[in-house]
This record gives C-alpha cells, structure tokens and sequence, in this order.
C-alpha cells in the first residue's frame, strides 16, 4: 500500500508544548526537540470501527446513562461534519466526546469540585460519521468550572472530542468552546494558542436552523484534520 500524501503540520498555528502560564505545561512539556516520523503501515490500516461497536442510544448523553432520569440543565444539539484538507466528507469515521455536567463536575472519582454530581448523567458519548461525513450528538451544555493555575482561573464550559481515523492508531484530540462565553479569552490553555483564527477554529457556532424547538438549542462544529484550515488538535504528531 502507497502511503497517503499529507500536509506538513504548521506549527506557527500551534500553542508551544512548554507555556508557563498554563502551569502543567511545565511538568509535561519535552525538553527536547520534536522527532517527526514517517507513517508506516501500522498508521495507515485497520482496525476500523463499524455500525456493530456503536449503540443506537451512544450519541444521546441526555438518554445514554443507565439510571434511567432526566439530567439536570440545558438541553444541546452539537452536530457537524468531519472534512479532510479539501474539505471533502471523511465518512465512517468514529467520533467521541467526553465532558463535565451542567454544573461543572465530571463523572470521575479525582473529580472534587463542590459542583453537584448528576445522577442521572455519564457525560460521554460516540458516533460514527455517515456517508456526508456527518456527526450528531444531543447532551447537555457542560458548566464552566474553577481549577488550580491562577488563584481564581476557570475553565469555559466546553466538551472534549476524540477522532479516529482510518486505522486505530489515528486518533486525534481537541475540545470545543462555545459561542459568545465570556471566559474564552481569559482561559490560560486557550491563551498558549498564538493565530486567534485557530482559536476562533475551537469554537462551535449557535446554530439555530438546526434547533430542536422547545427542546434543544444547536451548534455546529466541523472538524477539518488537515490543512491551512485545520482544526486545532492537542495530540497532533507532525505528518498526520
């Protein structure tokens, strides 16, 4: 098998791996330049998902958690397309989201914010693209929530995305914000990304052509893996 052409990362787009303002960044960062590496045959075959790995209720958070009871906040639509580098459907593509509830709190035991736990909400959620490279998810808009950087920083509400591609070992991990949140601009890990378009890239659209009426208010997210216009990704290797 010939392997595919890609787009050469741009990393002028890119926030630096070492940000002292995002204070993490510290401990995590490499101290050493970045090897870029070819993609050999296990980067670019299967496995791959099918229709059988997913659930019909996998893409509705509101429904998906066993307990049976409606979760407590804003109902969303969050939907979109996944697009390659000519903007070209990427169909069969499995997509995942992970986030907190309405009050800010994840479903994770580390998790010890004072935000409220609801009963009735796993906050996770996956779906396979259709043939238009389509993607739909129902939940509930995330809560902004406090965490240790600055003495009083907060995280804007947003959701965490996980996109594989055409063999297992393509993944690729971002999150999205929201429309008009005032804390966008003052979070320190938005802050590491130097384009403001790129930032702008990370923020899904109110949508209200695709509103549910007296349900669920919409908004739109595509997800574009390579190019100029790429979508911003946290786990993005050079060459993929």
């Amino acid at each position: 098998m010939k392997p595919a052409e890609y787009y050469q990362r741009d990393r002028t787009l890119h926030p630096p791996a070492y940000a002292p303002d995002y204070k993490t960044s510290v401990s995590r960062s490499p101290r050493l330049p970045l090897i870029s590496l070819q993609n050999s045959a296990s980067e670019i075959t299967g496995p791959v998902f099918g229709h059988r790995d997913i659930d019909p209720l996998d893409n509705d958070l509101v429904r998906n958690f066993p307990h049976g009871g409606d979760p407590v906040g804003e109902r969303i639509i969050l939907h979109g397309r996944v697009l390659d580098e000519n903007a070209r459907p990427v169909p069969k593509t499995l997509v995942e989201i992970w986030q907190a509830n309405a009050s800010g709190r994840y479903r994770h035991r580390k998790d010890t914010y004072l935000g409220a736990l609801d009963p009735n909400f796993g906050g996770c959620g996956r779906t396979l693209t259709d043939e238009n490279g389509y993607y739909f998810f129902r939940t509930i808009k995330p809560g902004a929530y406090p965490w240790r950087n600055w003495v009083n920083s907060w995280r804007p509400a947003h959701i965490h995305v996980s996109v594989f591609g055409a063999a297992f070992a393509q993944r690729l991990i971002t999150q999205l914000y929201f429309e008009g949140d005032p804390l966008i601009p003052h979070c320190p890990i938005v802050k590491t990304i130097p384009d403001p378009e790129a930032i702008e890239q990370l923020i899904a659209r109110l949508d209200l052509n695709a509103t549910i009426p007296l349900d669920a208010i919409a908004y739109k997210f595509d997800i574009v893996l390579r190019g100029r216009r790429s979508t911003l990704f946290e786990n993005r290797l050079e060459g993929n």
